[in-house]
């Protein structure tokens, strides 16, 4: 008989792991046990030495759908007297949660047997809405502690029924340790006020269908929920979450439901069935005769955000409604989504019009996850429920942290090979986000185990995350924006020498002090030079420009840096200028004369918000990106030809001078061209100037491998084309996939620069 020790390393707990030792070890005949120890699987088998080899192969290919194995390591046992014959599941033993890498695994979709529990009346659990299994359900935002078991997790104050405790203890359920399994006798409960579990489904339900506003209980936190279809429904919770435009997420019934709203190729198919369901964001149909959305789910835009339902209490909702439905964060503006009961009835009592709530409480807040295509590449715009705390790849030895930018904010912290992205803050503004953001990443530290010895933060002392993390007793190290931008794409992809970094961004700070945002880098993960960047240009009235696209285009055309052409004729600029307040356009250009609050940027993002100002797609925004936004779902497909544009050499960087670039625009614009056909011969320019910065870049002898970073490379057209440009250059092209793209993925930049410069490496 041969005996071995076994251990397991991934995300192999809260994902039927130990069920699945136990089945594998059943079928294979071997006797022994296995346990969840810290963040691992670990055990003993034993029996014939050849059983014992498949049973270590099944372990690494057979796993569960939600299991990540990272390794199987077999050593000779200590065991020495024979074994009881039969395969036990052990409790953890109680020095489990020692130190060592722990992975958390995230929440998981409703599975396809599930559902079939909640829709039959002959189930016990027909209808109940937090039905779930070793293959779905809650995990992250209920875990406490590990070793992953239900006393360390939010069900622990939910004793289980008879019933319930024999699944758990049967192994050939597949309920069989899965540790928030429950049931309408002893399990979790709606409430509405004073209404509970069916009762209160169906006041809510009115509510809804009434064209009311429920606020919704659901995995990571407080959902706000209304009839996609109906105009004033969706408008009054524009009104009172003082959400004026920024589209909202669509939730539908099943695949035939979304494509009847958007075009769904293979890879969204596979994205919005994943046990993830993310938000997608797809081209939606065009549409003729009664709407099936409502137009100010996504104002002016050609794309919507759906996504499938997460919940069984989100599919009883669907099949009592049979309509779309708004689903959005549970918060006012941009503060974090609540989790708490008792704040959700304190600040969402002016926007919802019931709250359908239940007694489970969220023990870590995760927003929904967005993520969207290009071609056959998946762009992720938010990481957080059901993709976060899952690790990713990032070469690290010794701990470190990223505490991340400011807007869209994330943390990592990163040991042992993987890398830990946080949930989704939000723009790090205001106190209460503040608060999510540390009350987050001490949860998660406690979770992971890991205590930094190097915090990495951001270069702009201003921001609330470098201010912390000068306040903490670790060293730091502070790590440029856009360099943080392009080493997170180099770092997901494992590229390790130097490569060419693009960032285009809306702003961050610069190591010269400017604020930049449209850069050419040649980098390491430890390093970068500049060799490329748009020409300066000032943001009249400093922060309040990112609202007001007018004045940054005011800015660009009267203020513009010289680079051997002149500024557009007034004659020009007159048509523009013509239609904005008199008072204000002269304002600009006194606080233009005289530099008095217009700091100058080098950014790709304020040249989108003046090319929307000047075509009179937005003057103001709600919301940053809005102006890039409106402007890519302006753009035409048809007969668009580039505008004129100029790359120049100054101050040993090749600059592209946005100059001639407005000015054809102008021109183009006086001469009758619509503005679908402008909108999209801009994409087409900054492509072009991409593509001819970094081939002077490489000409000089910069690297072949081109990392694609920032925020304006979630649009679609401008990526896909700079992309196509850079191939046909024989270039080698990433961009972040897992790790957003934008400014979410800023902290697992930093982390991998951290590392690398800890590790020595240049």
């Amino acid at each position: 008989m041969t005996v071995r020790h076994f251990r397991v390393d991934g995300i192999v707990q809260g994902v039927g792991f130990r069920p699945f030792v136990y089945r594998t070890a059943a079928r294979l005949g071997l006797d022994g046990w296995v346990a969840n120890v810290n963040g691992h699987v670990e055990g003993e088998i034993a029996g014939p030495s050849g059983a014992v080899d498949a049973f270590a192969t099944r372990l690494r290919d057979d796993a569960p759908p939600l299991a990540l194995v990272r390794g199987v390591r077999l050593t000779e046992s200590t065991h020495q007297s024979p074994y009881a014959p039969g395969f036990q599941v052990r409790n953890s033993p109680p020095d489990a949660s020692g130190t060592g890498p722990r992975e958390i695994p995230p929440d998981a979709a409703i599975c396809a047997a599930c559902l079939r529990d909640l829709r039959d009346p002959d189930d016990r659990r027909y209808r109940y809405p937090f039905v779930n299994c070793t293959d779905c359900g809650p995990r992250a935002t209920i875990i406490e502690d590990l070793p992953y078991d239900r006393v360390r997790t939010a069900m622990r104050r939910f004793p289980m029924c008879g019933d319930c405790a024999a699944e758990y203890a049967d192994p050939g359920d597949r309920r069989f340790h899965a540790e928030p399994v429950a049931c309408p006798a002893c399990g979790p409960t709606l409430a509405w006020d004073g209404l509970r579990g069916e009762e209160a489904l169906h006041a809510a339900v009115k509510t809804v269908a009434d064209g009311g506003i429920v606020a919704l209980k659901g995995l990571g936190g407080y959902q706000l929920v209304c009839d996609a279809r109906d105009p004033r429904a969706v408008a009054e919770l524009r009104r009172r979450k003082h959400r004026p435009a920024k589209p909202f997420a669509v939730m539908v019934e099943d695949l035939p439901a979304a494509a009847r709203l958007a075009r769904v190729g293979a890879t969204a198919r596979a994205a919005l069935t994943s046990p993830e369901r993310p938000v997608v964001l797809l081209a939606r149909r065009r549409w003729h005769g009664t709407r099936p959305l409502a137009e100010e789910v996504h104002p002016g835009l050609t794309r919507v955000g759906l996504f499938l339902p997460t919940t069984g209490l989100h599919h009883l909702l669907l099949d009592e409604l049979d309509r779309p439905l708004v689903v959005t964060s549970g918060n006012l503006g941009d503060e974090p989504i609540v989790v708490d009961d008792t704040t959700a009835r304190r600040d969402l009592a002016e926007v919802a019009d019931g709250f359908l709530t239940h007694d489970r409480p969220i023990r870590a807040r995760y927003d929904d996850s967005v993520v969207e295509f290009a071609g056959r590449t998946r762009i992720t715009v938010r990481r957080a429920r059901g993709l976060a705390p899952a690790p990713l790849p990032l070469a690290v030895r010794e701990p470190v942290a990223g505490v991340g930018a400011h807007l869209k904010h994330t943390f990592t912290l990163a040991a042992d090979g993987r890398a830990h992205l946080g949930p989704h803050t939000g723009d790090l503004s205001g106190l209460e986000n503040f608060e999510a953001f540390r009350a987050s990443y001490d949860h998660l530290r406690h979770l992971t185990g890991i205590g930094p010895q190097v915090l990495a933060h951001d270069l702009h002392p201003g921001y609330l995350s470098t201010q912390w993390a000068t306040r903490q007793p670790v060293p730091r190290t502070a790590v440029q924006h856009h360099h943080a931008h392009v080493a997170a794409c180099a770092a997901e992809h494992g590229v390790r020498g130097p490569f060419t970094g693009v960032a285009y961004d809306g702003l961050g700070l610069g190591d010269d002090g400017t604020l930049w945002g449209g850069e050419i880098l040649v980098a390491t993960l430890s390093g970068y030079r500049r060799v490329g960047r748009f020409a300066h240009a000032p943001l009249p009235g400093g922060d309040a420009a990112v609202r007001h696209p007018s004045r940054t285009a005011l800015g660009q055309l009267f203020g513009a840096e010289t680079l051997g052409v002149p500024h557009p004729y007034p004659w020009l600029t007159r048509d523009f200028t013509g239609r904005l307040d008199a008072a204000e356009v002269s304002t600009v250009r006194v606080m233009l004369a005289r530099g008095v609050n217009c700091p100058r940027a080098s950014s790709a993002g304020r040249l989108f918000d003046t090319v929307a100002a000047l075509l009179g797609l937005a003057d103001q925004v709600s919301y940053e990106g809005e102006a890039a936004a409106l402007l890519e779902a302006a753009a035409s497909d048809e007969h668009a030809v580039p505008l004129a544009h100029h790359v120049v050499r100054a101050d040993g960087l090749w600059v592209y001078d946005t100059t001639p670039t407005l000015t054809d625009l102008l021109q183009r614009q006086r001469g009758g061209e619509p503005v679908p056909r402008l909108a999209a011969a801009f994409h087409l320019t900054l492509a072009a100037v991409t593509a001819e910065l970094v081939a002077r870049a490489v000409a000089d002898g910069a690297p072949r491998t081109v990392c694609l970073g920032g925020g304006c490379f979630v649009n679609r057209r401008l990526l896909t084309e700079v992309r196509r440009r850079l191939h046909a250059q024989g270039l080698r092209v990433l961009v972040g996939e897992q790790v957003p793209v934008g400014d979410g993925g800023i902290s697992y930049g930093q982390a991998a620069v951290a590392a690398a410069r800890l590790a020595g490496e240049r």
